[in-house]
């Protein structure tokens, strides 16, 4: 069973205490609430308020991994000093980093191809959002008729079905969202791996220690990843989960990064866990 990470903030505290900590955060559904459509998830203040004041603290590197474009997590979030990825890693930014996947030989012109095929066959159907990411597409059905979400998905997996036989595209579902994604090798646990190693080599190897915030089923490869290398936490209240701990909502999230910069700034154990 999930723990709330409060009941054991005394071993967290021992844990972060000294250490060069590595913050990795979602961004929907961790950092801001879960919106109907995508538009609409505004990253609340306190949170970005707390996020400016550990971005400042020596000894801490943050990083927003979303499945948004990269630009618009980086304009969601309005911090500089960050660092970005989006499209659930194939392109990241921060500083001295700039990375992106290359894959464009291998997806040029299909999600445009398919994003039209996917607007004639979900017409009918209302509340579908189809959102393009440029190096991905979403399809949202949080809106649709629960008697009609077995329709959409049945439609988005006969339209990607010849793109996946080819090896071009794949399928990854998340919370009332379905992710159309280049079939490559890449995910949020080998993200945050390679960004801890980088770091690593660019403190000297001191001790790192990386915490994973998400709510979402993407989120579940950095869990895994980070199994026994540091501190995972899933948001909200999942049935199954490979994190070790869990918050129960974006108030509890800003109540732990509050925490964390407690720790980060020598302030060691406090009431955070009462």
């Amino acid at each position: 069973m999930v723990k709330n990470i409060f009941s054991q903030w005394k071993e967290i505290s021992r844990m972060l205490s000294g250490k060069h900590i590595y913050l990795f955060l979602d961004y929907d559904g961790t950092l801001s609430p879960i919106a109907d459509t995508p538009d609409k998830a505004i990253l609340p203040e306190d949170i970005k308020d707390v996020l400016i004041k550990l971005s400042k603290v020596k000894g801490v590197k943050l990083a927003i991994i979303s499945g948004r474009s990269l630009d618009d997590v980086k304009e969601r979030t309005g911090i500089p000093g960050l660092v970005y990825a989006g499209n659930h890693g194939l392109e990241i930014e921060g500083p001295r980093l700039k990375f992106k996947k290359p894959i464009y030989a291998r997806i040029e012109g299909v999600l445009d191809s398919l994003k039209i095929l996917l607007k004639s066959s979900l017409a009918s159907i209302k509340g579908v959002l189809i959102e393009d990411k440029g190096l991905t597409l979403s399809v949202h059905y949080r809106l649709v008729d629960k008697r009609e979400v077995s329709a959409v998905k049945d439609a988005v997996d006969e339209a990607v079905k010849p793109y996946a036989l080819k090896n071009q595209l794949r399928l990854v579902l998340g919370k009332e969202v379905i992710e159309i994604r280049p079939a490559v090798d890449w995910d949020k646990g080998k993200i945050v791996l390679w960004l801890i190693a980088r770091q690593r080599f660019a403190v000297s190897k001191k001790d790192v220690l990386p915490i994973y915030v998400g709510d979402d089923i993407t989120d579940e490869s950095a869990f895994k990843a980070l199994k026994d290398k540091g501190i995972t936490v899933a948001v909200g209240t999942p049935q199954e989960t490979a994190a070790e701990y869990n918050l129960e909502d974006t108030a509890e999230v800003s109540k732990f990064l509050n925490g964390v910069l407690d720790i980060a700034r020598g302030g060691g154990d406090n009431d955070h866990g009462k």
